[in-house]
This record gives structure tokens, sequence and C-alpha cells, in this order.
């Protein structure tokens, strides 16, 4: 299956931006040839208060880069002020509520009101240009506000997922010291309440906070501490509708994002103004072949780079009707997701892989309930997809009608880097098929050598900046020039292995990190992990190096058996599913103990902890270390009572 070439819908090629791959491959050469003009006219996308002077200056050796020198804008301006002449009446955010069935559709001209109040509300706090200021707002409009209204003042915002515990929240407030916190009495999230306004005053206790914003999502009163704490309701009025924008610098710092944190100190990744908003624009308007009329559906949460770039800055550069989706894919049934499809006429959906297989689990019953006909574009954002996800998310979600582009990026790139485009990619499942144009990846072995042509693997850097590339790690760019920098002089180190095959297309394989290294043999994670789901027994799969006296490095994997296995025994899943990784792959990617586990440690936002994994895995119970940012924390006690129960034989 996943040799299977999908080629792109002759209807959407038709009106894609780009309409052939021949068309991509001449968009790619110019981009190369002379990428000054390429990124020059790529600019154009958002308005300028003073013209930039020069496209770029970069220098590897030195982790320095920076783009359209000169220039001065506000994203704030380009994402709201400048549509209202010709959209103020149009759906900037339509809001999905946690509850099925509530919706609110929030004009361009409402947006430019609430974002200047919040503003003003700001200013007259104390925040000025520069300042720092801490989102962390459950998917509520007021997160939106809060965003523009930090780059309109010129203040950067640090948004910290919602689901964050105290001490998590608490290091990213004393990293970026911030001063004023934003965040609501509770959120809602899957029918349930969390108490947001509760970790925010432990998290800022004893801290120099002087201000805390609170939004009122629901009905519960929290405590507030007089002349700290205010309810943005009551703050919001007392300003006016217009708040002028400050001409930010192209290189002035718009935000900072915290990368998980799962190893060390969260590092906090800076961005700045122009760069990345011209690549957001950009990315948002070419990989998901957007058009005046398309409603945008990221179903990822503003908390993380995803929502950054594809709820929020590239949609509404572009005067996108964006939605802001507050609930989960589960709640109240499998069919949530489709049913908000049908309900807002969505054309455009992006969500991530583990999603997906959740939803896969279910059957095609709960997507099949729905017409889906308004989609054109389906995207998978944050890890490798599994091939026969892909095609289920092609055949079945998308009746094979619809285009998939199945992303690859980071919260350190800022917006995405390779990916297919629908009217031009000839698709291959589970690959993320080929480069921007203007975005250069190159293979090198770990002694840093080049691999050149195809049917190679190794470790995908790249050779030149782009606009979106994260500039510093805020107040530490000594870790940022060793982490991204000092691996391949003269490369910027993705962190992540990567296999071009015999045709060019670019296969991620997972973290270098999580590439295993078996009696010599390196294996990585991703693929083991997508021939287990390959079987019919196994809906989920995560897969994570253990202590092995033999081989030095043995494959443990942790599994959800899938619908197919009701009433199999243990052993023959666990037989079956070895089978399959011998038969997929090669025995020597076997792995050597598979734990059936009812379910996996995860975030909030999807992602699977094989930090936590691992920990288990080798038997180090006491090393698990915060389990309160998952989204089930007692999934972990499970899956080590399931170990320790195992007895698994010494080597």
């Amino acid at each position: 299956m996943a040799d299977r070439i999908v080629a792109p819908k002759s209807d959407i090629a038709r009106v894609s931006h780009v309409s052939s791959f021949a068309q991509y491959e001449r968009l790619y050469q110019a981009a190369l040839t002379d990428p000054a003009q390429f990124w020059s006219e790529c600019a154009q996308r958002v308005t300028w208060f003073h013209p930039f002077d020069c496209v770029t200056s970069q220098n590897f050796a030195k982790a320095e880069v920076a783009w359209f020198l000169g220039g001065k804008l506000n994203a704030s301006f380009n994402c709201v002020d400048r549509h209202l002449a010709t959209r103020g009446d149009q759906t900037a955010v339509l809001w999905v509520g946690d509850e099925p069935g509530t919706y609110r559709h929030i004009s361009y001209r409402e947006l430019h009101e609430q974002v200047c109040r919040l503003a003003n509300v700001l200013r007259a706090y104390g925040v000025n240009k520069g300042d720092r200021v801490c989102i962390y707002l459950p998917m509520i409009p007021d997160a939106v506000y809060a965003m523009l209204a930090c780059a309109r003042i010129g203040a950067v915002h640090s948004v910290v997922f919602a689901g964050f515990s105290a001490q998590s929240l608490r290091d990213r407030i004393v990293d970026a010291d911030c001063r004023v916190v934003l965040t609501a009495n509770e959120g809602m999230r899957g029918g349930k309440t969390i108490p947001l306004k509760q970790t925010v005053d432990e998290a800022i206790a004893n801290l120099p906070v002087h201000t805390v914003l609170v939004s009122q999502r629901t009905e519960a009163m929290v405590p507030m501490r007089v002349g700290r704490d205010r309810w943005l309701a009551d703050e919001m009025p007392k300003q006016r509708a217009y708040c002028p924008v400050e001409w930010m610098d192209s290189e002035d710092a718009l935000f900072v994002l915290y990368t998980s944190g799962s190893t060390g100190k969260p590092k906090g990744q800076l961005h700045t103004t122009g760069g990345y908003l011209v690549y957001a624009a950009y990315t948002h308007e070419l990989v998901f072949d957007w058009r005046p009329g398309d409603i945008h559906f990221c179903a990822a949460d503003v908390g993380w780079v995803t929502g950054h770039s594809y709820i929020v800055y590239g949609p509404l550069c572009n005067g996108a009707t964006t939605v802001l989706f507050e609930s989960t894919p589960l709640y109240p049934d499998a069919s949530r997701y489709w049913q908000v499809i049908d309900d807002i006429q969505a054309t455009i959906f992006y969500t991530a892989p583990t999603a997906l297989r959740a939803l896969l689990r279910f059957g095609d019953e709960p997507v099949k309930k729905y017409q889906r006909t308004s989609l054109r574009v389906l995207g998978s954002v944050g890890e490798p997809i599994n091939p026969e996800v892909w095609q289920w998310y092609h055949d079945v979600v998308g009746d094979k009608r619809c285009a998939v582009v199945d992303t690859w990026w980071q919260t350190e790139t800022g917006g995405i880097l390779i990916s297919a485009l629908p009217g031009a990619t000839p698709c291959k499942p589970g690959s993320a098929t080929f480069p921007l144009p203007g975005v250069q990846p190159v293979l090198v072995d770990e002694q840093g050598k080049e691999l050149l042509g195809n049917g190679v693997s190794g470790n995908l850097c790249l050779a030149s900046s782009w606009p979106g590339q994260a500039r510093t790690i805020l107040n530490d760019h000594a870790r940022f020039q060793q982490t991204y920098f000092a691996m391949y002089p003269g490369l910027y180190f993705t962190g992540d292995g990567c296999r071009r095959d015999e045709d060019g297309y670019y296969w991620i394989t997972g973290r270098v990190d999580d590439v295993l290294n078996v009696a010599g043999h390196r294996l990585g994670t991703a693929e083991i992990e997508s021939a287990l789901v390959s079987h019919a027994y196994c809906a989920e799969a995560a897969v994570v190096g253990f202590p092995h006296e033999l081989k030095g490095q043995g494959i443990y994997a942790y599994v959800i058996a899938g619908k197919s296995a009701d009433g199999v025994s243990t052993a023959d899943i666990v037989a079956a599913l070895k089978q399959a990784v011998r038969k997929v792959i090669s025995p020597i990617a076997t792995p050597d103990r598979i734990q059936v586990v009812a379910g996996l440690p995860k975030t909030r936002s999807g992602k699977i902890m094989r930090r936590i994994l691992r920990k288990i895995a080798e038997g180090n119970y006491g090393e698990l270390g915060d389990i309160t940012t998952l989204a089930e924390p007692a999934v972990v006690e499970q899956i080590v009572q399931g170990h320790q129960a195992a007895k698994w034989p010494t080597g």
C-alpha cells in the first residue's frame, strides 16, 4: 500500500494555485535559482508600512538569521484591519463550542473591535512594546483576541496550552518574565470542566505577576485577589474600540512558544514578525489551496504552533474564515468532527494522525452518518501518518474525491516545510512527499556527509533558511546554536530522521532519538509502529527501546487492540503482530516485547509521551516525571501494573 500512488483529482487541479507537478517543479527551481526574488514576491502577501531593503541575512555558523530587513509592519493590522474595507461583514472566526450545536460567527468588524478593546486593556495595565504576556486560555474567542491584541501593541505573547499543570505554567511564566496573565475561570472540553484560574493562582504564587485578566467561560465563581485579578468582561467596555497599531520591525519578536519540555528545561522558541507572518500566509494559501469562501477547520489548539500558524495568523492574514474548535473528536461520540463539518460546511480540515487513529477504531459508520460533501482538502499534522490511516482518511473521510496533504514541520520552523500540494502532487500514502518551493532539505549520515540521490536514509537537515524559522531560544542563544546548528556545521538539524525513496519522496521516520540501534541495525520506531498498525488486531502503537543483554537495545511495543481482536487471546494478538512486523519490515524489526494496553499516555493535544513509555519499559517507575499534563494520567498506572505483571525474562 505504501508504494501506491494517488494522483491529484482533476477537478481540484483545474482551479488550484499550483495545478500540476510540472508547475510545482518550475516554482521549486525558481526559488532555488533566485531565492531573493522568490521570497520578495511571497512577501507581497502582507501589507508593509515601510518596505524592506534586504530580503535575508543568514549565518548558520553563528545561528543568526534575519528576513525582510528594514521592513515595518504589524501582524494584527495584517490579520484584521486591512480586511475591513472588503471583508468587514465576513466571518473571521467561527467558534465551535464544546456542546454540540454551539456556534458563534465573529465578523472581521467585530474581531477588530474586540482586539482593539483588549489591546487598550493591556495598555491600561502597563503592557508596553516588548513586554511578554502569558495567555493561558481555553479555545474561546478571547484567546484569538488576546494574541492579536498583544501583536497590535508590540507585546510578545506566550500562549501556554490550557491543560498544562501549575508547575509547567509557572516554568514558562518565569522563563519569559511575564507580569500579566490572561486566563478563564474554567475551561470546557469533552463535557468536563478544567479549573484554569485555580491553576494560575497556584502557578503564580510568590511571582511578580501584577495583573491577571479573567474571562468567564462558565458560571463558576472563582477567588479573585483584590488589586491583581480582574474580570475581562468588566474591563473591556471601559476601553474604546480603536487602538493604533505599533510599527514593528520585521525582526521584532511576535511570540515565544515553548516546546514540550519532555526532557530538560522547556525551550522558548522566539518567532519574529515579518518572516513568520509571510511564511504562515504563504504556506496556508499553497498547502491548503486556500481561496476566498473557504471555511478552514484546523482542529488543533492555539496552545501549539499548529494553532498559531493555521488557526490564527496564516488564515486571518489571508482573509479566511477560520474555525476555533473547543471540544474533542470523541465528544459526545466519534462522529463529532463530521457533524461539525456538515454544520459549518467546512471545505478544509486539518487534524493529527493520533485523532484519526482513535476515530478509525470506531469504524466507518460514525463518518458515513454525515455527508462531508463540502470538504475539498484534508490535512494531517503532528507526526508521520500510517499508510493505512492515510488510506482511510482519503477513501472514507474524503470519499476518494478530496486531496490529502500530509504535512511535516515543527514548532521551530514556524510553518509547513514538506507537504503535498492539493492540485499538483501525486501522493504515496504515508509520505510527506516533497519540499515546498523555497525549502532545501538535505539528508546526511552520522558524520555529516550529505547523502545524494534517491534511495537513501539519514538525518534530515536544511541547507538554507526560510522566513518562518525561529530566531533563537528565549534567553539562551547558545542553546539554540548548540541544538540546531552545531551537530552538522553549515546546516540546520531538524532532529528528525528521513528516508528519500527511489522516486525522491520524503518519508519522515521520527525523531533521531527515536531510532533504535538493535544488534547494529538502525530501526525507526515510526516504521515499526506503522507495521503494527497495518494489522487489524492493532488500533494504535507506540514503540520504544529498552536495555537488552544480547542486542544492546531491544524493541518494546505498547499496542491498543483493534475491534478485530475482540475475543482473541493476548498471546495470539502478540504472535500475529510480531508476524506482521516480520512481513512488513524484517525479522530484525520484530518487537522483543509487546504489551497490550487500554490506552497510551498522551498530552491533551494527542502527543504520545514516549519518554514515559521508555521509563516503564526500563522498569524505572520512579522516574516518570510530571504526568499531570496528560489527558488521562491514570493510564500510566495501568501500564505500569501491566509491565509489572508481565514479569519479563532478562535478556
